[in-house]
């Protein structure tokens, strides 16, 4: 029978289709056809004077802007948003608008243009999160900003413009209105529990065990029960943090180390998927005891339909336990 779960944090509900639900391995049967480099890449070595000048690199040797680099950090040559002038709320009658101020960086993974995430190792993905890390914490003094948001789009149907792996990031002048949702739910759960909503989820994930797919001293990633889409899975720190930016060093090679290896049964067990990932950290400048950072990766194997659309509540056509139950095997 069909059954409907409600998100803990959120409130929100998904419908888990039993009755049309596909077995996990069905979701490895289309055979991904990695796109061939057709055209000079700006992201790869000897291409850097195609891109903005670079914040942030990490290299043995080199003058910057050159090669020899290992991650780089660039302004987004296209950006959403500016980093200029301060963000103003204009009425317009009964509309509002803002300028579009804020921050649009490029992290470039490698200088290998086919070089993929689980495919790193556990060094170079180390490395990636440095630079997330780096550059969150320089964008944290910036008043104008309020939030920060990092994410990965791989492969053409989950948004992506350039094949060469990258990570893109965000500052945001408002509060995106999907972390709101979990703003205010977190802080409903602690009003009436006095206990963390998030802490309360990675206990009952370690003690169920049925989702979890990776797990360290430090870090836990597993599939959420009520997950939105098939395989989503999240990763997060077990030790009560708000911001992405609390992290130690050691505490960042852990996350690394899991972030890799999930990456890396996902990659195997479905044959290299279209994804989105993204940081969900709490909002800069205030503290938010309540909220727990964490990753959400997105594989983007099915598509949205109006029942979705015209509700807001999503159809799963997998259960998460069965999800989880075939990653543990890669």
């Amino acid at each position: 029978m069909p059954q409907l779960r409600q998100d803990l944090i959120t409130g929100k509900w998904v419908i888990i289709a039993t009755e049309r639900a596909r077995r996990p391995h069905s979701f490895s049967e289309t055979k991904r056809i990695t796109p061939k480099k057709t055209k000079i890449c700006p992201f790869c070595y000897g291409n850097e004077y195609m891109t903005p000048p670079e914040v942030l690199a990490f290299r043995d040797n080199g003058k910057p802007n050159s090669s020899g680099w290992k991650v780089r950090v660039v302004p987004n040559k296209f950006p959403a948003l500016i980093h200029e002038g301060k963000p103003e709320l204009i009425k317009n009658g009964i509309y509002s608008t803002m300028s579009g101020v804020g921050a649009h960086e490029v992290i470039i993974h490698s200088p290998h243009h086919d070089l993929l995430l689980p495919l790193m190792n556990e060094e170079q993905v180390e490395l990636v999160l440095k630079a997330y890390l780096i550059r969150y914490k320089e964008l944290s003094k910036d008043l104008n900003l309020r939030f920060i948001h990092i994410i990965v789009n791989h492969g053409k149907e989950a948004g992506a413009s350039l094949d060469h792996p990258h990570s893109q990031l965000f500052g945001l002048p408002i509060v995106p209105s999907f972390v709101m949702d979990e703003l205010d739910g977190s802080k409903k759960y602690y009003n009436k529990f006095k206990k963390c909503v998030y802490c309360e989820i990675i206990k009952n994930e370690i003690r169920d065990g049925g989702r979890v797919i990776e797990e360290t001293d430090e870090f836990i990633a597993f599939e959420p029960f009520a997950s939105k889409l098939p395989f989503e899975t999240w990763i997060i720190p077990k030790k009560h943090m708000e911001h992405f930016s609390d992290m130690s060093e050691s505490e960042l090679r852990d996350c690394s180390k899991v972030l890799r290896n999930t990456m890396k049964k996902i990659y195997d067990g479905i044959n290299d998927p279209p994804l989105n990932y993204w940081l969900h950290s709490a909002p800069l400048h205030n503290q938010y005891k309540n909220y727990h950072w964490h990753f959400e990766i997105i594989p983007k194997l099915t598509t949205t339909g109006g029942f979705e659309l015209g509700t807001g509540t999503i159809i799963n056509t997998a259960l998460p336990e069965e999800c989880a139950k075939y990653l543990r095997k890669f």
